[in-house]
């Protein structure tokens, strides 16, 4: 059995003054954490999801990532900067400490913020929700989580849900 651990966000946002849209997750996953990226767990469906939407080459390593998200104005964080948490599970996340998104608010001209999951939305609803509003004008959307957990959903339908973001950027 999994011990809870406190753990805290050791990678920055990735944005910058073209940004259009933030996407936030909850917590990186145990492989995440360990490869110090976003959605780094190859059984994620996030860049596959994204790469589809934009019509473009998956991107690989963390430098392609990067600039596939900047080329598309998309900005990515997560919801909590550190939590206690067993593995890489939303529905053990407790003690959480939501991330200060002023720094992208301030530099980014964000209009709309997008929540990867249930756990990213209800953070976001009870933490974050008023800076998010303010900033954007605009409430938070929530899109079915890309982790490979979520088995509801087909790569096909999330690219389908996920098609929205698409309308924020272009």
């Amino acid at each position: 059995m999994l011990e809870a651990q406190n753990e805290t966000l050791n990678f920055r946002p990735v944005f910058d003054e073209n940004s259009k849209i933030l996407i936030l997750g909850s917590f990186p996953s145990v492989v995440s954490r360990k490869l110090g990226f976003y959605y780094a767990n190859p059984q994620n469906r996030f860049w596959r999801v994204l790469a589809q939407i934009f019509d473009s080459p998956l991107p690989s390593s963390k430098d392609e990532k990067i600039n596939f998200l900047l080329s598309h104005k998309i900005a990515i964080y997560d919801a909590a900067i550190s939590c206690e948490i067993k593995g890489s599970s939303d529905a053990d996340m407790r003690e959480v400490t939501p991330v200060n998104l002023s720094a992208i608010f301030s530099v980014a001209g964000i209009s709309q913020v997008f929540a990867n999951g249930a756990k990213a939305y209800e953070i976001s609803k009870k933490f974050l929700e008023a800076d998010i509003e303010k900033a954007t004008k605009n409430k938070i959307i929530q899109l079915p989580s890309t982790s490979s957990a979520n088995a509801k959903f087909s790569l096909p339908e999330l690219v389908s849900r996920w098609q929205v973001v698409k309308n924020f950027v272009v």
